[in-house]
């Protein structure tokens, strides 16, 4: 029987997450001069495109440790309903934008809004799943990033045909707010704050939780710094980076290999969905197996290796449209499957009071990659006018952070939800 805090937490998590990630999806179609006026209007070439898509990634970094430390030490709820309607202002914004500049300014603070929701929400799901279902609890959440682009792109090609790429980035900036009601009212920060749940239910997951958090605490007491220089935490951060520059630059420039071809913008969005579709089947799968053998470094790296391979096939065989397509497809769910294994890892590995601010400090650092993916491919395109060198240097990237995933720690004992203790 499937326990409701599966069907309540998880689904409500995903699609508001979903709504988040749909911010960025839409301006890599918005971006693509042969389906919108967007960069015409707004006097850009491609290095402004890698800009304008990546500057997103500076406002990210603004509330990321803030968020975490928060979302630990107050409540992850408020935490997350306050950025919606930050998130929802700004989201707004961008659509409403003239000039190069203000959209840029607009798209900084987008990011910046959103900043406290992804390390806020890696709490929250702390706090309801244990160990030996953290990396499942965490693909399914994260489910929401291929399906935003699966989902959201066909719609956004449609509305950028029919009504222009302003209005657009308007109707779906509309929808954080539509969300903040039922993310309010269903969701609670820990087992114990909820009614809809059995005494005996929250009784056992306190206590296994509990029983987790003792197992991590250190035996002396090591300060805040001293847990920030650990060797582990600049291999994650290195790792983040390489996998943000792959998956928001392929993102932003995915569209530029289905150019020439005399595809409408529907078949633009269905064409952009396919591979993300691919992802979300791969990152169940990895989760699950993960979760199954209690392993997380050899998952990480199994996906990022497949993806740094594709990668280059794709451009190896970049004549063969079909076949560089199948590549692509293949590339692009890497990054995505690693995170569900990558982010149990500081969650079985560090003492509960300070995995928030190490899931921020990560994940803020980390998105750089966000900025430097889209700024380089841009840059590179712009000079030899094609995406060819670029991919193949971010397919190298993931074939780095396949090595560096097995230099990132192993999680201790895991305490199952029968209460007994296996090895990650």
């Amino acid at each position: 029987m499937v326990q409701r805090r599966w069907l309540r937490i998880v689904p409500v998590a995903l699609l508001m997450y979903t709504i988040a990630y749909i911010d960025r999806t839409n301006v890599s179609l918005a971006l693509d001069p042969k389906i919108s006026t967007m960069m015409k209007d707004l006097f850009m070439d491609d290095r402004r495109k890698g800009e304008a898509a990546g500057i997103f990634f500076f406002g990210y970094l603004l509330l990321q440790i803030p968020g975490g430390w928060l979302a630990s030490r107050w409540s992850a709820r408020k935490v997350i309903s306050l950025c919606l309607m930050g998130w929802g202002v700004c989201a707004i914004g961008c659509g409403l934008s003239h000039t190069f500049r203000q959209f840029e300014v607009m798209r900084f603070f987008l990011g910046a809004a959103e900043s406290g929701v992804f390390p806020a929400t890696l709490v929250l799901l702390a706090n309801w799943f244990p160990q030996a279902e953290r990396a499942r609890a965490n693909a399914y959440w994260q489910l929401c990033q291929p399906l935003a682009v699966a989902g959201s792109a066909p719609l956004t090609g449609w509305l950028l045909g029919a009504w222009g790429w302003q209005q657009m980035l308007i109707l779906e900036g509309i929808l954080p707010f539509l969300w903040l009601p039922v993310w309010w009212f269903f969701i609670r920060d820990h087992p114990r704050e909820a009614g809809w749940i059995s005494a005996e239910e929250k009784d056992h997951l306190e206590t296994v939780l509990q029983s987790e958090a003792v197992e991590l605490e250190p035996v002396r007491k090591i300060s805040w710094c001293e847990r920030l220089r650990q060797p582990s935490l600049f291999v994650m951060i290195s790792l983040y980076f390489l996998h943000n520059c792959a998956a928001y630059g392929c993102m932003t420039f995915f569209t530029t290999v289905l150019q020439g071809r005399g595809f409408s913008p529907l078949q633009y969005g269905f064409l952009f969905a396919v591979p993300y579709a691919v992802t979300a089947v791969v990152m169940v799968l990895n989760s699950w197996h993960s979760d199954k053998t209690h392993e997380r470094r050899g998952h990480v790296a199994a996906v990022y290796l497949m993806s740094g391979t594709s990668l280059i096939l794709s451009v190896v065989f970049s004549q063969y449209f079909w076949l560089s397509y199948a590549f692509l497809c293949l590339a692009i769910p890497g990054p995505f499957a690693a995170m569900a294994p990558f982010w149990a890892i500081p969650a079985e590995t560090l003492p509960r009071d300070v995995i928030g601010v190490v899931f921020g400090t990560v994940n803020a650092v980390g998105n750089l990659g966000g900025f430097a993916g889209p700024y380089v491919i841009g840059a590179l395109s712009d000079r030899y006018h094609s995406t060819a060198i670029a991919f193949s240097v971010i397919g190298a990237g993931m074939l780095v952070c396949a090595g560096l995933a097995f230099l990132l720690p192993k999680a201790k004992q895991q305490i199952t939800m029968t209460g007994r203790s296996s090895t990650a």
